[in-house]
């Protein structure tokens, strides 16, 4: 990726050879509209002629740096107070000069994450009143492409852009909530950085040095290297040529038949890539969407991703997302504010105790990261889901919670931050009681109702739907006539725990926990053989569309066509059995 100018003034000195002179550029992020941290020396860089000298101004003060051989160079400079007034942020490198319009000091953040971090404001139809009084000019949000890259790049497209009715509806709608909210708390200025990728796994924003430390992620890196290494662009090029045709004649042949008679069609063929350049793979999009941006001088990242990691055999996510923010943090030489979306409720609601899942394993999981990664937090959104559609269309509630977090702890409000959190449990008396953590002046049922969704087994691993029951400013006991002697709890286990309904003072629901350390919630990975079938096929397809480019008589043909048959016994001989 190359960086671009902006409003670069410059006379060029005649004779001196080109090697010698470089335009001085810095990434599309510092331009006009942008948002500078507040109450920080913020860090700016570019590039220029090798060893220039490089000059920033910004009211009233001032800031030097020096090229290096490469001509890459990095400069801090003091920001002070907040101030909604657009100021002119200037860069100088002997005759060359960069005037930046229209800069704001405020509270910066990164907004990344999967498809429902991605979601825009115009999905939701909830939101078009609320767009068309979208006038805030103190919000801005820099709106990053997808792409993909195999080493880490310096630099992404984008452009900062003012909240208006224009603008918002392409806006993040978890992002928008969050930064509206704490420019109304705050009245600051407030800046987000967005980049995300719908689909794609927590690997894939992480570096492949940083998963090479982890067995787990480790495996997937080798694997990645190990099909980047066999790769065969023109072999691709001809499955890709051969698979299009093949789709080519079945969207023709389909064409004028009565819905009824048509079969599922198939999605068109995506065209070849490198692995290393392909989007999900491990590493992929940390170099292409979020290496451009570290060092940005920010007070924290926002983060709304976890379904394309909620599966079996996945690594467990307090292990990967941990691995995630440590690297970005140390990417950034700053251990910035860290707050996550824990995943909404989702599918068809659960209606037996003890049902393992790997939705409710995952969610859990990202409850355990509270107590492991300093300066995290977790919006809680088990009760905004819906059933039938992974892209909950609610955006608000979870970027209203993700800002309680920050308001708590950025910006010292004493404000309750979160639902009711799993802080300890005992056995009493047959019963079991639940101690939290968050809960206001108090615990209650959201419906005024029975608690519902506790679920509690004896030594016997048997779960059983409990009684429950608050006692106390924070606690709850839980107990079943089925269960004398109670050994472990669990609340609102499921991948839609329909019913769960405990919440503080506030209204703010309880997360998922459990009290155990069981195995039971694991849920069978996929057995091996069916990721060699799945291999053996893309194999067969391979072969196959290479016997489309050859004589059909030739000596190699003929082998080929026999190599094949074999593929194809073994693929059928290895068919799950009914």
């Amino acid at each position: 990726m190359k960086m671009i100018s902006r409003f670069v003034v410059a006379t060029f000195c005649l004779g001196l050879p080109a090697s010698v002179l470089a335009e001085l550029s810095l990434p599309h992020f510092f331009s006009d509209h942008m948002v500078l941290q507040r109450e920080r020396a913020a860090a700016v860089w570019g590039k220029a002629s090798p060893q220039a000298e490089v000059t920033l101004e910004f009211k009233g003060k001032s800031a030097t740096a020096k090229a290096d051989d490469k001509g890459r160079w990095h400069a801090s400079i003091e920001t002070g107070a907040a101030d909604a007034k657009g100021a002119v942020l200037t860069v100088k490198s002997g005759t060359e000069s960069v005037a930046i319009q229209d800069v704001l000091v405020g509270e910066v953040w990164l907004a990344s994450g999967q498809s429902n971090m991605a979601f825009t404001m115009n999905r939701s139809p909830a939101y078009a009143e609320l767009i068309l009084k979208a006038d805030h000019p103190g919000l801005r949000m820099f709106n990053a492409p997808t792409v993909t890259a195999a080493e880490p790049q310096d630099d992404i497209a984008g452009t900062w852009t003012l909240s208006s009715p224009q603008t918002v509806p392409g806006y993040s709608a978890v992002a928008f909530f969050f930064a509206l909210t704490l420019h109304k708390e705050l009245g600051v200025p407030v800046g987000v950085l967005k980049t995300a990728w719908g689909g794609k796994p927590v690997e894939t924003f992480t570096s492949r040095e940083a998963l090479n430390t982890l067995p787990g992620t480790k495996e997937l890196v080798d694997k990645l290297m190990a099909e980047a290494a066999a790769y065969d662009p023109a072999k691709a090029e001809t499955a890709y040529k051969a698979s299009l045709e093949k789709w080519q004649a079945t969207m023709a042949a389909a064409k004028g038949k009565p819905a009824a008679e048509r079969k599922r069609l198939p999605k068109r063929p995506a065209a070849p890539k490198p692995p290393l350049e392909t989007e999900g793979k491990p590493g992929v999009l940390l170099n292409a969407m979020i290496n451009p941006f570290a060092g940005y001088t920010m007070r924290g990242a926002i983060w709304y991703q976890g379904e394309a990691n909620a599966k079996p055999g996945a690594v467990p996510y307090d292990q990967t997302l941990p691995l995630m923010i440590r690297d970005w943090r140390k990417r950034w030489a700053d251990e910035f504010s860290f707050y996550f979306v824990q995943l909404a409720n989702f599918h068809a609601p659960s209606t037996a105790p003890g049902t393992p899942d790997s939705w409710a394993l995952l969610q859990d999981r990202m409850r355990l990261i509270l107590s492991s990664t300093p300066k995290t937090g977790m919006a809680i959104i088990n009760e905004v889901g819906e059933a039938n559609d992974i892209h909950p269309k609610d955006k608000k509630t979870p970027g209203e919670r993700l800002a309680r977090w920050a308001l708590a702890k950025d910006y010292g409000r004493d404000i309750t931050y979160s639902g009711p959190l799993f802080k300890s449990s005992q056995v009493q008396d047959g019963a079991v009681r639940v101690t939290f953590d968050q809960t206001g002046t108090g615990l209650k049922s959201r419906d005024g109702g029975a608690l519902k969704r506790f679920e509690i087994a004896g030594a016997d691993h048997v779960w059983h739907w409990a009684d429950a029951k608050v006692d106390g400013a924070d606690s709850v006991i839980v107990s079943s006539a089925e269960v004398k002697q109670p050994v472990a709890v669990r609340y609102a286990w499921a991948a839609n725990p329909e019913g769960a309904n405990l919440v503080n003072s506030d209204g703010l629901p309880a997360s998922i926990f459990r009290t155990d350390d069981w195995k039971d919630v694991e849920v069978a990975a996929p057995a091996p053989q069916v990721d060699e079938r799945r291999v053996l096929a893309t194999e067969i397809k391979t072969l196959n569309a290479k016997l489309q480019t050859m004589d059909r008589k030739s000596p190699e043909a003929v082998e080929l066509r026999k190599k094949v048959q074999e593929m194809l016994t073994k693929y059928k001989a290895t068919a799950p059995k009914k």
